[in-house]
């Protein structure tokens, strides 16, 4: 337990440190992969109980949308701007989740109900092109270095801001897998109807967990618009975000605390390398080679990147200590 903490203490220092070794392009990279990182370990606080909810979308484009337009029209920090996305974004998933969860609508169902969501909240901010701008998106108003607005020409600032967003996103997910939550939803995914015999309340279980996960999804999304300094529908919402969520989060293993992160790490590298190798001559590159790789994750790689490696190193650990002990055996 002692190693695990120095480990994990050693790896935040070498983060922390890492924006003073790095180009510009680097950061930028290092950024993306923390900000992703962190939605997608927000989704998999629901898809690890078999909450698969392709809805995912909706909650961070309301996010990204709420405090740029706030700050756009009426010059409202963000730091307002941001808790009151995040309560947009609980208003919807109990709006969307109470009447679901209180019908017992459940596995496919429920997906393709989050799947509608995301779309009507996509088509919704490009009909109100007067507002949102539409397809076109818009630009956040810029001030320069403001701590008001939360805009800083330099990365490092947008880093560490990422970095403890990340970090306390692995602190929530650990609180809900150390917790009697964790157990009550296991319960739950298993067999509903087996857990409220045992007096779990099957609905409150997962209307909070919805809950928690929409909020920090919208956190996300307003950091990633804070960052970037600009929004786009096609970027932060509909059914094309929600399905990246959803691959991104299995390719890295939604069952371990880093394998979001780790999911986060491969697309973001493979959406790299792919403009670079392929520039504007294969355009939708990444999302033909996402499709065929989800694909492939479920079918061989249930457990994602992360969950492979563990066996990988669990099975190699078992081979070492049996050869170890095998001329003690004989003797």
């Amino acid at each position: 337990m002692k190693s695990t903490r120095l480990v994990a203490a050693m790896a935040v220092v070498i983060l922390a440190l890492l924006p003073f070794g790095v180009s510009e392009y680097v950061l930028h990279i290092a950024i993306q992969i923390l900000i992703w990182g962190y939605i997608y370990t927000a989704w998999s606080m629901m898809g690890r109980f078999g909450l698969t909810s392709f809805g995912h979308g909706a909650f961070l484009g309301l996010g990204a949308y709420i405090p740029a337009l706030l700050w756009n029209f009426a010059g409202i920090t963000p730091w307002l701007g941001i808790p009151a996305s995040m309560a947009a974004a609980v208003l919807l998933a109990v709006v969307i989740g109470y009447p679901c969860f209180r019908l017992r609508v459940v596995g496919h169902y429920f997906a393709l109900v989050t799947l509608a969501l995301s779309q009507v909240v996509l088509l919704t901010l490009i009909a109100a092109r007067d507002v949102t701008g539409g397809s076109l998106g818009r630009t956040l108003n810029a001030v320069g270095h403001s701590w008001t607005a939360l805009q800083f020409p330099e990365r490092g600032y947008f880093y560490f801001f990422a970095l403890v967003i990340w970090l306390a996103g692995l602190a929530v997910w650990r609180w809900i897998d150390g917790g009697l939550d964790r157990v009550a939803l296991e319960a739950i995914s298993e067999d509903e109807i087996a857990a409220a015999s045992v007096g779990i309340d099957v609905m409150r279980e997962k209307l909070r967990i919805t809950m928690v996960s929409a909020a920090l999804t919208a956190l996300g999304g307003a950091l990633l618009t804070q960052y970037i300094q600009y929004v786009n529908p096609e970027t932060v919402a509909g059914v094309a975000v929600s399905l990246q969520i959803v691959f991104a989060a299995i390719a890295g293993g939604m069952h371990v605390l880093l394998g979001p992160t780790v999911g986060a790490l491969f697309t973001i590298v493979l959406n790299e390398a792919l403009r670079i190798v392929f520039g504007i001559h294969f355009i939708g590159a990444a999302n033909t080679i996402y499709g065929i790789l989800l694909i492939l994750f479920i079918i061989f790689m249930p457990r994602g990147i992360v969950g492979l490696l563990e066996e990988v190193f669990a099975r190699a650990f078992r081979r070492s200590r049996e050869a170890l002990g095998a001329p003690a055996t004989g003797a």
